[in-house]
């Protein structure tokens, strides 16, 4: 299990990577654009930075992904129940800016960007190994 969550922390590290990077860089975004999908409204939108400081949600995503990745891979290598728990209290703050993030995303904007929601899911797979995990810890001790 603890394999998944490294996995899903290195691809959301490379998202966040490469939305960190457009959002410096004249590279154009690869996303489709319609009525729903809308990755260049949801990116360029007040919302894509940190408190209007300028540093984009990704550059946090950047960080979150590769402490997760960093957690995930201890914890595959010894069963350690102090990083198991904090594993779940570091995938819980992910999730609950997810929450935020996606309400944004369809509630304030009115639309969806497929690299974030690709990102979120990982989030959420991420989530989902820590309390698996959490709850083998329980049940074996």
């Amino acid at each position: 299990m603890q394999a998944l969550a490294v996995l899903a922390g290195l691809a959301g590290l490379g998202i966040s990577i490469y939305l960190t990077v457009v959002h410096y860089s004249t590279i154009a975004l690869a996303c489709p654009a319609n009525a729903v999908v809308n990755c260049e409204q949801v990116l360029s939108s007040s919302f894509a930075v940190i408190g209007g400081s300028g540093v984009p949600t990704a550059a946090a995503g950047t960080v979150w992904f590769a402490v997760s990745a960093a957690l995930a891979a201890a914890l595959w290598l010894a069963r350690e129940p102090r990083l198991a728990r904090l594993q779940l209290a570091w995938s819980a703050i992910g999730l609950v800016t997810v929450v935020y993030l996606v309400y944004v995303e369809i509630v304030r904007l009115g639309a969806v960007c497929i690299w974030c929601s690709a990102a979120h899911v990982l989030v959420l797979v991420i989530f989902l190994v820590a309390l698996a995990r959490r709850q083998e810890d329980r049940v074996g001790s």
